[in-house]
């Protein structure tokens, strides 16, 4: 497991106690959190703590953890769920190099993104869990890969898969690349017991 995180959070202040806050809400201990993360206690505990930055994908599966949003884990807050989310309205966020943008309401069982991933980011991380994910390339190049196999997907190119099959998602060119991100979302803690491991990976 790599240890090459970025360093403390700065450009997102509200995570290190809205993790601790949804852990405890979920009624799990550090250890069983970081285990079904894929993480190690020391870890986790330095992402409460702001000594460490979560990557997106990181985010992903803690708010799956939790049964909870991305951006409930960033402290958003939403007074009603409009069913239309203006451009002027979607404020981007950075997590471990990518950027991106809530493109739905919160609270929902689904999660729509607009999301950066640059090139050569810490945000590999090899994925498996409940649920489905569809993504649709914007701009740029987009490694997929979906178990044994790699996936080069072009603009224009979309993806639609269970994501029970492990998953790990690059930028292939250097500019990075945009997409669109749907994925479903857990609205139980007690579901988090169904999630599988997740390692980091290294883009191949």
């Amino acid at each position: 497991m790599s240890a090459s995180e970025p360093g403390p959070v700065e450009d997102l202040p509200a995570v290190a106690p809205q993790l601790r806050t949804l852990r405890r809400r979920a009624s799990l201990t550090l250890e069983a959190a970081a285990r079904t993360a894929g993480l190690s206690p020391a870890h986790l505990s330095r992402l409460e703590t702001g000594q460490r930055q979560p990557s997106l994908p990181m985010l992903l599966t803690l708010a799956r953890v939790y049964g909870t949003t991305v951006s409930e884990l960033l402290g958003e807050t939403v007074a009603e769920r409009d069913a239309v989310v203006r451009a002027a309205d979607m404020e981007p966020t950075r997590a471990g190099g990518w950027t991106y943008w809530q493109a739905g309401s919160p609270g929902r069982g689904m999660q729509s993104l607009r999301v950066h991933v640059p090139h050569g980011s810490q945000g590999d991380i090899v994925r498996v869990h409940p649920g489905e994910e569809w993504l649709y390339v914007l701009t740029g190049r987009l490694r997929l890969r979906l178990g044994d196999v790699t996936h080069v997907l072009d603009p224009g190119d979309s993806a639609h898969f269970d994501s029970l099959t492990p998953h790990r998602i690059a930028a292939a060119v250097e500019d990075g690349a945009d997409l669109l991100f749907v994925h479903t979302l857990l609205q139980s803690p007690s579901t988090a017991l169904c999630l599988g491991p997740t390692t980091l990976g290294v883009t191949p």
